[in-house]
């Protein structure tokens, strides 16, 4: 009787707990907005669209509700991906003021800018798993068949300039073929070959009623999202302030006239530490440099 009777009296106790716990659930659900917010409780909200978007001056077609959707959907990805989009806005000004100029020189839309976020995430030593590198995701192919210098000790594609200008002359040798800046988004990452294959079975000309791989069909509006989160980032809950963005490092351009028999030494010699070294100039894919005279290398030395 006496185990009974302490049963009960637990019971009673632990019945009387869970009402009290419910209780203060129920309390707190009940607090209005104002009070989550002071309290520090998160706020998930839908992305806000805008009535009109393009692309390199193409109008997208929001009326189209798989358009839209699609475009919704891009957005929610980038929006909540808060780390990784806060890094892309922190790093822009940085990339930005090497490529916005080349793109400019050669007649390229500026908006190609975002392609390159959405290639590498402004990473000039990103990799991907098909062995496409560099800024600008290229592959080894593509690079020397649009002259870049890529062997054991030098891959241009690593080297943000000249990849970036071999990536222009791609996207006006699409566009010739195209017509269509969206198009050549599209073919930039399916290849043109890949997308004018799919354009010829399906008699389409509109990337937007184009049926194609999943990474493909996603491909520009990820673009166009990720436009409009850093043309507008405080639209989409972004608060980054100009001091918080990395800034840009003045250098100067330093010729290597001769063989380079072990770069840490020459890093030395420049003031600088192997790394940082590296850090400027990623192309340089060895410890040392074979010269022949043919060709002639300039290094990026930081002014610090």
């Amino acid at each position: 009787m006496s185990n009974k009777k302490g049963w009960r009296v637990a019971m009673t106790v632990m019945t009387l707990f869970n009402i009290v716990a419910l209780v203060m659930v129920l309390s707190s659900a009940s607090l209005d907005d104002s009070k989550k917010k002071e309290a520090g409780e998160a706020r998930y909200e839908s992305v806000s669209l805008p009535d009109k978007v393009s692309f390199a001056g193409e109008a997208m077609p929001l009326d189209r509700f798989y358009v839209k959707e699609a475009l919704d959907r891009e957005l929610l990805s980038n929006a909540y991906f808060h780390s990784q989009t806060i890094r892309y806005i922190k790093m822009a000004p940085r990339y930005f003021k090497i490529i916005e100029p080349i793109l400019k020189e050669k007649g390229i839309p500026d908006d190609f800018k975002y392609l390159a976020v959405a290639e590498s995430g402004l990473d000039p030593r990103a990799v991907s798993p098909a062995r496409a590198v560099g800024f600008w995701q290229l592959l080894e192919g593509t690079g020397k068949d649009y002259g870049l210098e890529i062997n054991s000790e030098v891959d241009e594609r690593y080297h943000v300039e000249k990849a970036t200008y071999m990536a222009c002359d791609y996207l006006k040798d699409a566009y010739e073929k195209f017509g269509s800046w969206t198009l050549v988004a599209a073919a930039y990452n399916r290849g043109m070959t890949g997308v004018k294959k799919q354009m010829d079975r399906q008699e389409q000309e509109d990337y937007y009623d184009l049926l194609i791989t999943t990474e493909t069909a996603r491909y520009v509006y990820r673009i166009v999202a990720l436009k409009l989160i850093m043309e507008n980032p405080e639209k989409y809950h972004f608060y980054i302030s100009e001091a918080d963005k990395y800034p840009v490092i003045p250098t100067k351009k330093v010729e290597i006239t001769g063989s380079v028999a072990n770069f840490a030494d020459y890093a030395k010699e420049q003031g600088l530490s192997y790394k940082l070294f590296k850090d400027f100039n990623p192309w340089l894919r060895e410890n040392t440099l074979t010269y022949s005279g043919k060709k002639r290398y300039w290094v990026e030395i930081p002014k610090l």
